[in-house]
C-alpha cells in the first residue's frame, strides 16, 4: 500500500469517530459512512473536540469526509472498517455490500470486540482479504489493536495490516486463532465473571472488588503482565497457588443469574442510575472524567511497539 491510504469506516458513532480520527491525525484521507444524518453531521466536531482536548491540531478534522452512501466511502479504499452495532447478522449482510463496492484489494475488516471473525466473513466471495481489527475504547488513546484473522485470511494481509497500524501509533498483534472474545476480552471477563461470582456469593460488595483491584495488582497491570508477573514469582509458586485456587473459581458456562436479573430490574449501570452499585450523577461523571485523564496521561507516555 502507498504512505498514505483512502480508509474507509462504517459507522460514525463512538468507535467509527474515534478510529476515524486516528488515520486523519496521520495524514490518510478518511471516509465515514453512517446512514443516520445527525451521526454525520456532528462526525467532524466530534473529532475537532477531541484533538482541542489532546492539543493536537484540529484541522485533521477536514481529512475526514462525511457519507450518506456506502459505495462513495468504499469505491476507492485501501482499508475498509467496520464499527457497528454487536449484531452478526447486520455485520454479515453490511460486508455483503461492502464487497460489492470496494475495490478487489481492500482489506475489510470488522472492529467487533467479540464475535469470530469467520462467523462475520462466513458469506464473502473473497474472504482471504478480510480479517478482524479490535479496538479499544476510546481509539485515539488506548493503544493496542487485535488483528484476527480466519482460516481463510491470507498472511499477506494480516502484516499489511499490522503494518498499517503501526504506522498511525498503534500497538497491533497477532492472534493467532479466531476465538470469540479475542485476547483482551476473554482476560478482563474471566475476571469480571469472578468478580460478579465474589459479590453474588456474598464474600464481598461491589465497592470492595473494586478497591482491591484498584489498591492491589491492578496497579502493576500497566508495566507487568500476568505472564510476565508468573515468571517474576516463579512458575513453580504459580503452580502450588493454581492447585488451591483454581478448583474453587467460579466456572459458570453462563452468564450470572445476579447480573440477569440487575438488567431485568433495570440497574443498568450508570446510565440507570444504578447497577452493582448506586450512582449519583456527579459521581458518574467523576469516574468518567478521571478515566480520560488517566488515559490522556498514559497517551503521553513512550508506547513499545507488540511483536506481531
Amino acid at each position: 500500500m502507498t504512505t498514505r491510504n483512502v480508509v474507509a469506516i462504517v459507522g460514525a458513532g463512538l468507535m467509527g469517530h474515534g478510529i476515524a480520527q486516528v488515520f486523519a491525525s496521520r495524514g490518510h484521507e478518511v471516509r465515514v459512512y453512517d446512514p443516520a444524518a445527525e451521526a454525520l453531521a456532528s462526525l467532524r466536531e466530534r473529532i475537532r473536540v477531541n484533538l482541542a482536548a489532546l492539543g493536537e491540531d484540529e484541522s485533521a478534522a477536514d481529512r475526514v469526509v462525511p457519507c450518506s452512501r456506502l459505495a462513495d466511502a468504499a469505491i476507492d479504499a485501501d482499508l475498509v472498517i467496520e464499527a457497528v452495532a454487536e449484531n452478526l447478522g447486520l455485520k454479515q449482510a453490511l460486508f455483503a455490500e461492502i464487497e460489492a463496492v470496494a475495490p478487489a484489494a481492500a482489506i475489510l475488516a470488522s472492529n467487533t470486540s467479540v464475535i469470530p471473525i469467520g462467523d462475520i466473513m462466513s458469506k464473502l466471495i473473497r474472504p482471504e482479504r478480510a480479517l478482524g481489527t479490535h479496538w479499544w475504547n476510546p481509539p485515539f488513546l488506548v493503544p493496542l489493536v487485535e488483528v484476527i484473522g480466519t482460516e481463510r485470511t491470507a498472511p499477506d494481509v494480516i502484516s499489511r495490516t499490522l503494518d498499517i497500524l503501526a504506522a498511525v501509533g498503534k500497538t497491533p498483534v497477532h492472534v493467532r486463532k479466531d476465538v470469540a472474545g479475542f485476547i483482551g476480552n476473554r482476560l478482563q471477563h474471566a475476571l469480571w465473571r469472578e468478580a460478579i461470582a465474589l459479590v453474588e456469593e456474598g464474600v464481598c460488595d461491589a465497592d470492595t472488588v473494586d478497591t482491591v483491584v484498584k489498591a492491589s495488582f491492578g496497579r502493576r497491570l500497566a508495566v507487568l503482565g500476568p505472564l510476565e508477573n508468573a515468571d517474576l514469582v516463579g512458575t513453580d509458586l504459580t503452580l502450588a497457588i493454581h492447585d488451591t485456587i483454581l478448583p474453587a473459581l467460579n466456572r459458570d458456562p453462563m452468564p450470572s443469574p445476579y447480573l440477569r436479573e440487575l438488567v431485568s430490574r433495570g440497574r443498568l449501570g450508570m446510565k440507570s442510575g444504578e447497577g452493582f452499585r448506586r450512582w449519583e450523577p456527579q459521581a458518574a461523571d467523576d469516574v468518567r472524567r478521571t478515566l480520560m485523564q488517566h488515559l490522556k496521561s498514559a497517551a503521553r507516555k513512550p508506547t513499545e511497539g507488540a511483536e506481531a
